[in-house]
């Protein structure tokens, strides 16, 4: 690396052994068929299997990929604001393990930042006909009721806040993120909330989208725990916990390799 990376790729990652190995094949193939000037970086969550050992196998014969590691099981919130502010790219995102957007999707993310968008945001909402594998239609409603309370108490306007398909120019994840409180599932709609507080252009793009029977989320345990997360953010933007001054973190010095 001579240069700082163009895009940052972040992927959270927690027991991830079994399919962690296609899906940095399929990023990587994708970067190097598109001439993507790419960095990939997959946060390991504590990890007990050896999701650690597999990224750091596949890294010798790729050298876009690189690992960090969390201090124990911390958190899907945790894992991307630990890689976003570690990133190097001028346009950083995130995406899931599972790649349910498909990689090549994030052109359509790239190419609203490049029409004047500080974020660009995957909607599986936004074309129905987009979504290659539904979810189950409990699934659904549980996520359009939750849809509806980040609409109705933190005034967020988008047709779908979870889709784990993000990208950010450098300045705005680097604020967004550094202000950033929940680290487990419920940050997403806190980084948009920040986002809009912070006076960003937030753009929805429809996305190609397919479920993943493999989904850890239950939407029992941890939808209650992001309405509570709800409150906490809006209690922390009573106390003006988001109306911090940010100053950019420096970027690591680059090696060639």
């Amino acid at each position: 690396m001579t240069q700082y990376p163009n895009y940052s790729i972040v992927i959270p990652a927690f027991n991830e052994s079994a399919r962690i190995p296609a899906t940095l094949n399929e990023v990587v193939s994708c970067i190097r068929a598109r001439g993507w000037d790419a960095e990939v970086i997959v946060v390991n969550d504590g990890s007990t299997d050896s999701t650690a050992n597999v990224v750091k196998e596949f890294a010798k014969t790729a050298p876009e990929v690189r690992l960090l590691e969390n201090p124990g099981n911390r958190g899907k919130g945790y894992s991307v604001r630990a890689g976003m502010l570690q990133a190097l790219g001028e346009i950083v995102m995130f995406t899931d393990a599972d790649l349910s957007a498909p990689m090549e999707e994030a052109e359509r993310l790239f190419s609203a930042i490049a029409k004047g968008a500080d974020i660009a945001i995957g909607s599986r909402w936004l074309e129905k006909g987009r979504q290659t594998h539904k979810q189950p239609l409990y699934r659904q409603f549980f996520g359009r009721c939750f849809n509806a309370v980040t609409r109705g108490v933190m005034g967020l306007h988008f047709a779908d806040t979870q889709c784990g398909f993000k990208a950010f120019t450098r300045n705005a994840a680097q604020t967004v993120f550094q202000l950033q409180t929940i680290e487990r599932w419920g940050f997403d709609p806190e980084i948009l909330f920040i986002a809009l507080k912070c006076g960003f252009r937030v753009d929805e793009v429809a996305v190609s989208w397919g479920h993943d029977e493999r989904s850890r989320m239950s939407y029992l345990k941890d939808g209650i725990k992001m309405l509570e997360e709800v409150a906490i953010i809006r209690w922390n933007a009573l106390r003006g916990r988001y109306d911090k001054h940010i100053e950019p973190i420096r970027r690591a010095r680059l090696e060639k390799r």
